[in-house]
């Protein structure tokens, strides 16, 4: 069974709790700053726009709920049958001329409120939930259709197509709208009881009042013999309306034309009255007669309506009341599955964002451990520690602050696992020590030079006080056939990269050139390099460290055919080493 419409209240409430919702998932759900500010733009926009579109459906609603004069609807707690009424003498049962007002009449068993046309029946649904949301499961309608009001069988025939496919639209909403037909038959043992045949049944129930007995008790109820000869003629011509009905009116219902099949009929009443204000000349009920039994109703047709008919009161205690499924019930529930829903997207970004969180610790910590110093340099080998420190770092300032201040709801909500991951950063952090430096047994300890000891701020030009202290530093470095200097430049990474690279090359230059005037050695014995701020010792990121990082190198390395002396000079630079070089 469909949900019933909710009233406009609580649309607008329920677009207003999603819009809610949307945003505290955006508030959750990292996003770039542009982006989120975008989306909250967006659903501001789309929430506004639903509210106000569902406040103005609510006027157009109301506004179409156009009550006649002095009527106004039972209050929001009425628990009776709510019947809709459409059909032949439907203006005369409610004693009001032709009007477009809704017209209203409320009884000890019921409320009847006039359809004006049978096209408004689906927007005077809309308008009566629109201000009694909770009365869906009382509505029915009661369909009047009077024999003696119609000539033409196929227009009868077409209204009645026309009432099935209004009734289907109403019900696609979710209303289930019983039916009830109902019949005004004239007759000279007029204003009798209701004759109610229900549930398919062969024999009616008559029913008066709150009474309800079968035809057959009600024909024995009487001791009279003249009453009980009328009420013998008037179960006869019950009989023949029944076959009148079954057989005009009832197929028209059950057809299925598309949508517009309408459920069988909760009861099929008729009531018989002195007389009827819309009886026509040549009426079907007349044709039906003069066909099926040769008889005429005609005299009947002149009498004067001299009092309104009654409402059908009795048949109200066939509608099923059942418990009030008020739109209350079912806006909260959306509501919850709403919540449900977000909460679901929450905790699964939450978990996403806790398992990205854990990887990329993980990760860190993974990479920092494995990596190795190098036997053959300490220099790429120190980068890449130092490097992967500073991300382990950077990830115990972040969890720090989550440990300090909370997690933020991007990986809170019960979910955040960082305090497993962070006593394991902090010990590797704390157990981070400078590597010894280590040379090989075939290569010489490197001498350092004070880059700024020997040359100005950006200047490859030796300073006049230098001599005393490249003497003093390059006692042990002696020329020597198979061994090659190699002196190497190195900048901090202030700077330009090319810059640098070229002011490095450009020191050991000038350190080769005093070397090699000073001792007289052949070029073979020399090779120059520039590294830049490729291989730093220390961290840039001081000034300790930068002032370490801008040296000048020398060391011994062997290698055949190296310092080679000649027995002439050679004006020949210096030959660069190459990567093929080890040391």
């Amino acid at each position: 069974m469909k949900a019933l419409p909710m009233t406009s209240r609580q649309a607008q409430g329920l677009w207003l709790w999603a819009g809610g919702l949307w945003l505290g998932l955006l508030m959750i759900i990292p996003l770039a700053g542009w982006l989120r500010v975008m989306m909250v733009l967006a659903v501001l926009l789309l929430v506004g726009r639903a509210w106000r579109r569902a406040r103005h459906e609510a006027r157009l609603r109301r506004g179409c709920l156009v009550l006649a004069e002095n009527a106004c609807l039972p209050p929001p707690g009425y628990r009776l049958p709510v019947v809709l009424v459409w059909g032949d003498s439907a203006n005369e049962l409610f004693a009001l001329p032709p009007t477009p007002q809704i017209a209203l009449r409320t009884t000890g068993q019921g409320c009847f409120v006039r359809v004006p046309s049978l096209e408004q029946l689906p927007t005077l649904v809309a308008g009566l939930l629109a201000e009694r949301g909770q009365w869906g499961e009382q509505l029915s309608v009661l369909l009047i259709i009077n024999p003696a009001e119609h000539t033409d069988s196929a227009a009868l025939a077409g209204q009645l197509r026309a009432f099935c496919h209004q009734v289907a639209q109403v019900r696609k909403r979710g209303i289930g709208l019983p039916l009830m037909l109902a019949s005004y038959l004239q007759s000279a043992h007029g204003a009798g009881p209701w004759f109610s045949w229900e549930a398919g049944q062969a024999q009616p129930w008559v029913r008066e009042s709150t009474a309800c007995v079968s035809l057959a008790d009600w024909q024995r109820q009487v001791a009279d013999p003249g009453t009980r000869a009328a009420r013998l003629q008037v179960s006869v011509q019950l009989n023949s309306a029944a076959a009148w009905l079954a057989e005009s009116v009832l197929p028209h219902l059950a057809k299925r034309d598309g949508h517009t099949t309408v459920e069988p009929a909760l009861a099929c009443a008729v009531t018989l009255v002195p007389a009827l204000a819309g009886t026509l000349s040549g009426n079907l009920w007349q044709q039906w007669l003069r066909d099926k039994l040769a008889l005429l109703d005609s005299p009947l047709a002149q009498r004067q309506v001299d009092r309104p008919l009654i409402f059908p009161d009795p048949l109200l205690s066939v509608v099923p009341i059942r418990p009030s499924r008020s739109p209350l019930r079912g806006a909260p529930l959306i509501a919850l599955w709403l919540f449900v829903a977000a909460a679901v997207v929450a905790l699964a970004s939450s978990a996403w964002q806790n398992i990205l969180l854990a990887r990329q610790v993980s990760d860190d910590l993974r990479r920092y451990h494995v990596i190795a110093f190098s036997e053959r340099s300490e220099h790429p080998s120190f980068t890449q520690r130092e490097d992967a420190l500073a991300t382990l770092r950077q990830s115990a300032v972040r969890l720090d602050h989550y440990y300090r201040r909370g997690a933020p709801l991007a990986l809170g909500l019960g979910l955040y696992h960082g305090e497993r991951l962070r006593t394991p950063l902090l010990a590797t952090i704390a157990g981070h020590r400078q590597p010894a430096a280590s040379t090989p047994a075939h290569v010489s300890r490197p001498v350092r030079l004070d880059s700024l000891s020997l040359f100005s701020s950006g200047s490859a030009r030796l300073k006049p006080d230098s001599t005393k202290v490249l003497i003093n530093a390059l006692v042990g470095i002696q020329a020597q056939a198979g061994w090659l200097i190699v002196i190497a430049g190195h900048t901090d990474a202030t700077g330009n990269t090319e810059h640098n690279l070229k002011l490095s090359r450009a020191r050991a230059a000038a350190v080769h050139d005093w070397m090699q005037r000073m001792g007289d050695i052949p070029d073979s014995c020399f090779a120059v390099q520039g590294f830049g701020a490729s291989q730093p010792i220390a961290s840039n990121a001081t000034e300790a460290g930068r002032s370490a990082n801008r040296r000048v190198e020398i060391r011994l390395i062997p290698a055949a055919g190296a310092c080679v002396f000649p027995t002439a000079g050679s004006d020949r630079q210096p030959p660069a080493a190459t990567a093929a070089i080890e040391y």
